[in-house]
């Protein structure tokens, strides 16, 4: 049976890490050194193993120290051992580390593909716009000369009312009328609803 090796050395086992830790929750430098020694090197393969960049590897295994330093108070030796506890700090972070790295990566790609996309399809919009002039310029064919002509001169050319009957010598009755049942057939023809 092989021996497990470690980085740093063999591991500490045992009571010795968690007499390390108590001590450690207490404020103990000298023992927090010890502790350093005995897991940074297990910690930073672990941390290693998950990050693949080493760089962030040193900084996560750097956290995880600081981490059980400011909370050695919290380990609780019936639940498990001292190096479990802190291997388990360790794959957290460096799991947080992974998935935050991940979804910067995500926001990058969103922003990137958001700027790259137009804020609207330029030749749709012409299509469009083109196809519905043309069933404009069909549906006005529909109309009579005079429902077309008061049509043309009221929206087309801003006069109102009253100066399309001048230029038609109509009443302005008449006029109101040509428009309401022209403006009604185009409505249809144009498939838009009431």
């Amino acid at each position: 049976m092989r021996e497990p090796v470690y980085i740093g050395g063999p591991a500490a086992r045992g009571p010795a890490l968690e007499e390390l830790l108590h001590l450690v929750a207490r404020g103990d430098q000298n023992a927090f050194a010890a502790l350093y020694d005995a897991v940074s090197g297990p910690v930073l393969g672990l941390t290693r193993s998950l990050l693949r960049d080493p760089a962030q590897a040193e900084e996560v295994t750097q956290e995880v120290l600081v981490e059980v330093w400011r909370t050695a108070a919290r380990f609780e030796p019936g639940r498990g051992s001292a190096m479990g506890w802190i291997m388990t700090l360790a794959h957290r972070r460096a799991v947080d580390r992974v998935r935050s790295a991940q979804a910067a990566s995500d926001r990058e790609a969103r922003a990137a593909l958001l700027a790259r996309t137009p804020a609207f399809d330029e030749v749709t919009e012409q299509v469009e716009a083109r196809l519905e002039r043309e069933q404009v310029r069909r549906c006005m064919r529909t109309l009579t000369e005079l429902q077309r002509q008061s049509v043309t001169l009221a929206y087309y050319r801003g006069r109102t009312y009253r100066e399309v009957a001048e230029l038609l010598s109509l009443p302005l009755g008449t006029v109101k009328t040509r428009l309401r049942d022209g403006l009604i057939r185009l409505r249809d023809c144009m498939g838009v609803g009431a």
